[in-house]
């Protein structure tokens, strides 16, 4: 495998909103570090580099992966994480969130945070003395992302003049893709109808983001243009928490985008499928598909971990 070239990365005590804070060079130190981390947790060889250290997690959404990830995580690189729901706090009868962001700086070195406003996730950093880190909001979902970027770097072995093709809403996850496939140098087409296109002003920052690193973005209404040579592709669901209410309307405006075989005879012979789960076969992707040879969701899944490490060691440390 290519190695990318190591770089330095200095993001002590800073906030993860959303990738698009990060240089490009910077997602590449997190994923050269992640991949070294990687190596280490497989070999049972843990250093503790965050001994002492306590992340705080709110959820006011459920998780499986992001939790276990973040917590597990912590407790390999010799800290602690303490689950907070949402609806426990003090947050779930009135106080605000500026002095919720006080009060926690005072206990914890970092909070991660899974909400539904973004909004709130950028009040709490604005507030917080500690770094936050977006665990998900309703806009981004980065941490996601950038397992995604080391799934897809261990697999291929390199990321610039890739071409990955996102088909379904456009989402969270299309936000974050979109904008950690153009800072790295990475092709991405999204595929959506036209009424849940990505949020014109993520698009138009990945449409700059894309201008410096030689990417190409492309945004079609027609799945077959989207997938077409392309050696990634990606879907979500297309009803996510909190739009339950929008199901039926959503399945049959996403009837014609489901990703299956016959879609995918427009990609590269060598194509990995990806979705960040979890997965509702028989909508979004056929059975076939995402239990199929060319599909990673479940390393996706386990580079949670290892990608979130390296994230934490580089914001949490002395």
């Amino acid at each position: 495998m290519t190695t990318i070239q190591q770089l330095d990365v200095d993001l002590k005590g800073k906030d993860l909103l959303t990738l698009a804070d990060l240089a490009s060079e910077e997602i590449i130190g997190l994923i050269e570090k992640a991949v070294e981390l990687k190596e280490k947790t497989l070999k049972k060889q843990f250093d503790h580099p965050l001994k002492g250290k306590i992340l705080g997690m709110i959820f006011d959404k459920s998780s499986t992966r992001t939790r276990v990830s973040f917590e597990v995580g912590m407790i390999q690189l010799g800290g602690s994480a303490l689950y907070l729901n949402g609806n426990d706090l003090q947050l779930g009868r009135g106080e605000t969130i500026a002095d919720t962001a006080q009060v926690l700086s005072q206990y914890l070195d970092g909070i991660m945070i899974r909400t539904f406003s973004h909004s709130s996730v950028e009040e709490l950093a604005e507030h917080a003395a500690i770094p936050v880190i977006n665990g998900l909001t309703d806009l981004y979902h980065p941490c996601q992302a950038l397992a995604d970027l080391l799934t897809v770097y261990e697999k291929k072995g390199k990321l610039a003049g890739l071409k990955l093709a996102y088909i379904g809403d456009g989402n969270n996850m299309a936000h974050s893709l979109m904008i950690a496939c153009t800072k790295v140098g990475m092709d991405v087409s999204i595929a959506a109808p036209k009424e849940y296109f990505p949020d014109s002003a993520v698009t138009a920052k990945c449409e700059k983001f894309a201008e410096i690193s030689g990417a190409k973005l492309v945004i079609t209404d027609s799945p077959t243009e989207a997938v077409k040579d392309a050696d990634i592709i990606y879907t979500d669901v297309w009803t996510s928490m909190g739009q339950e209410a929008e199901n039926e309307q959503r399945l049959k405006a996403f009837h014609d985008y489901q990703v299956n075989e016959d879609l995918l005879d427009l990609a590269k012979k060598d194509y990995l499928f990806m979705h960040c789960l979890p997965a509702h076969r028989g909508e979004e992707v056929s059975a076939e598909v995402i239990d199929g040879p060319h599909s990673v969701v479940f390393d996706q899944a386990g580079n949670r971990l290892h990608a979130q490490k390296a994230l934490l060691v580089e914001i949490l440390k002395d």
